[in-house]
């Protein structure tokens, strides 16, 4: 057994090397931002986040135009709360949750 032991993956995990392996060309060389798209920097991390989008996608049996990223789970628990909010419009605004549901589903199930 490896100690200490790692329990806190609420906010942060380690890290799989082969996921290091795999992201080390955008923490060096490509580390442009792909929403970027007038210089080259942007066209490889945009390339980056496609091939990824379509990795996943083909993974899960999905559409590539159905896999959405989001920066963290804050914006993730938003967009999934309007997204079923917006879908069954016509029954009503009427949600169940618990208190101790993070504070985006929280905050969002309020307003």
């Amino acid at each position: 057994m490896k100690l200490p032991i790692f329990l806190d993956n609420h906010s942060t995990s380690p890290m799989d090397p082969r996921v290091l392996e795999s992201m080390l060309p955008y923490f060096v060389e490509k580390f442009g931002n792909a929403a970027s798209r007038n210089h080259a920097f942007g066209w490889a991390a945009e390339e980056g986040v496609e091939q990824a989008r379509k990795q996943i996608a083909k993974l899960i049996k999905a559409d590539a135009k159905e896999i959405v990223f989001t920066s963290g789970a804050t914006e993730s628990d938003n967009l999934a709360l309007k997204g079923v909010l917006e879908m069954y419009k016509e029954k009503g605004t009427h949600i169940i949750t618990s208190s101790t549901e993070h504070r985006a589903v929280l905050d969002t199930a309020k307003s």
